[in-house]
């Protein structure tokens, strides 16, 4: 750009002091070789004065980029950290606060969760609204280090039993009508076992998975305390065909 800018202006000096040149001389007699001189020193000064110029202001544009380009780079690697930071602060708040990504392992919820399903529970339906009968609960095993999935069916201070494979709280019959009638059918009879009453604490839970044949749960270890319970609900989206929540 600056080329372009320059050049004009230098044609129009020489052109006007040539013709001042030329009018002196017309004008004045034997000075005119003189005048000449002078008018080309002056025109020899300028033309070097402006290469100069053109000089400088083609390296100028030049030494900008460069440096532009450097504060550029700098400025999106202070961006792209920046960026990151934001995002795990968000990834950490919403699985402490908010949602918890787990995977199914094993059959102890099945037909109801499937082997491998992969999904998340609800941390902030747990810490808000606290756990009611029949949700599907995450419980931590500390002795163990191992989470489980299962269904709450005894609140704190109940009394839970199982009489020929059906649920009493506190001496009355509750239907479990989440359960697979069908799969629950096809082991005749024996799909439940019996349990005695167990009357829980302030602060217990009596959960078993849905899968009663082949769940360990509140009758191998006992009530869960609610400090061991960290989630409830769970969002299932993969497999594709299980896509969906329960207990949410």
């Amino acid at each position: 750009m600056s080329e372009h800018n320059n050049h004009p202006a230098l044609e129009d000096t020489e052109d006007l002091g040539f013709l001042g040149t030329q009018l002196y001389e017309s004008m004045t007699p034997g000075a005119g070789e003189n005048s000449a001189d002078m008018s080309e020193t002056r025109v020899l000064e300028t033309m070097t004065v402006s290469g100069k110029e053109d000089r400088r202001s083609r390296k100028e544009p030049e030494e900008e980029e460069e440096k532009s380009w450097a504060d550029s780079a700098a400025g999106e690697v202070l961006l792209f950290f920046r960026d990151l930071g934001i995002c795990m602060a968000l990834v950490l708040v919403i699985i402490n606060f908010v949602i918890r990504p787990i995977q199914v392992e094993g059959n102890s919820m099945y037909p109801t969760l499937q082997n491998g399903s992969l999904g998340v529970s609800n941390l902030l339906g747990y810490n808000l609204d606290g756990v009611k009968r029949f949700d599907v609960v995450i419980v931590y095993l500390e002795e163990n280090k191992k989470y489980l999935v299962k269904r709450c069916v005894g609140l704190p201070n109940e009394t839970v039993a199982y009489i020929d494979g059906r649920l009493y709280i506190d001496g009355e019959y509750v239907a479990e009508d989440f359960l697979d009638q069908n799969y629950r059918d096809s082991y005749e009879g024996g799909f439940m076992e019996d349990v005695e009453p167990v009357t829980l604490g302030p602060d217990e839970y009596f959960c078993v998975g849905d899968n009663r044949p082949h769940s360990t749960d509140s009758r191998y270890y006992g009530p869960f305390k609610e400090d061991k319970i960290l989630s409830k609900g769970v969002f299932i989206f993969y497999p594709f065909s299980a896509f969906g929540a329960e207990t949410w």
